[in-house]
């Protein structure tokens, strides 16, 4: 029988089941899975929890809600653009999330339904294997908020679909659904809708029962190509967060919450 690993956040839960795959499951059924201060803070550290936890063997993320995730809740974002003390906490967190991700020896899955934006396109893109819906809508729009694309972009975007798409899309904010996302190499494959949480859960539970030191040790082997992509994320991520101390942040916010185009430096 499954078990679940105590978290201390409504945001997600973790359920580790018998074939030891633990999937950390985002949202609620019915809902947009977005990530309070506590849910992003409980991210950062879940980690190495689960490279520790004894019987894990891989990682499932995936979602009950009607999209993947949205990244950051509103609060949070209002909080960066009136605190010192929440940009640097946040700052911290984001670093400690694709860190974690990569560091981690576990191999993890991504199961990709709806909108994956922010915080949700880092879970769903730093997953060593990454499984798109063809309804999934995958969305870099930190430029849109005004602020630069950090919290992962730099760091996997060109090594995942090339330079010229890399720039295309975390410059305009162009969304890309599974297809697409598949086809210039954003995600490892796209499936039908219906066959997206089989087809994650065959995945993961397929390298669960493989050789747990060859695979933590080609992960670790490939994700020295993202340790060299490292001055960039770091120089990312500091912009990013230089930005939501900015007039254009402000009034990408006010814009987002108005649903009208927002115009920067007027």
């Amino acid at each position: 029988m499954p078990r679940q690993l105590s978290v201390d956040t409504p945001d997600f839960h973790i359920d580790i089941g018998d074939d030891g795959v633990a999937e950390l499951v985002l949202g609620k059924p019915g809902g947009m899975p977005v990530l309070a201060a506590q849910g992003h803070a409980e991210l950062a550290r879940i980690w190495s929890r689960l490279g520790r936890e004894p019987g894990v063997r891989c990682v499932l993320v995936r979602s009950e809600g009607k999209g993947f995730c949205a990244g950051g809740h509103m609060d949070v974002v209002q909080g960066m653009l009136e605190r010192e003390s929440e940009r640097l906490r946040v700052m911290q967190e984001a670093r400690d999330i694709v860190q974690g991700m990569i560091d981690c020896d576990l191999p993890i899955v991504s199961a990709i339904n709806g909108a994956a934006v922010g915080a949700g396109a880092a879970l769903a893109l730093l997953a060593d294997v990454s499984i798109a819906a063809r309804g999934a809508k995958l969305i870099d729009g930190h430029t849109k908020l005004g602020v630069a694309a950090g919290d992962h972009a730099a760091v996997i975007w060109p090594l995942l679909c090339g330079m010229a798409k890399a720039k295309y899309h975390l410059l305009t904010c162009a969304p890309l659904d599974g297809e697409a996302a598949e086809r210039i190499g954003l995600v490892s494959l796209c499936v039908d809708d219906a066959e997206l949480l089989s087809t994650a859960r065959g995945i993961a539970a397929q390298l669960a029962a493989g050789s747990p030191t060859a695979l933590a040790w080609t992960k670790r082997s490939l994700n020295h190509w993202l340790r060299a992509a490292w001055p960039a994320f770091e120089h990312s991520l500091a912009m990013e967060i230089m930005g939501f101390a900015g007039a254009d942040a402000r009034e990408g916010l006010a814009a987002l919450s108005e649903k009208r185009a927002p115009r920067f430096g007027a």
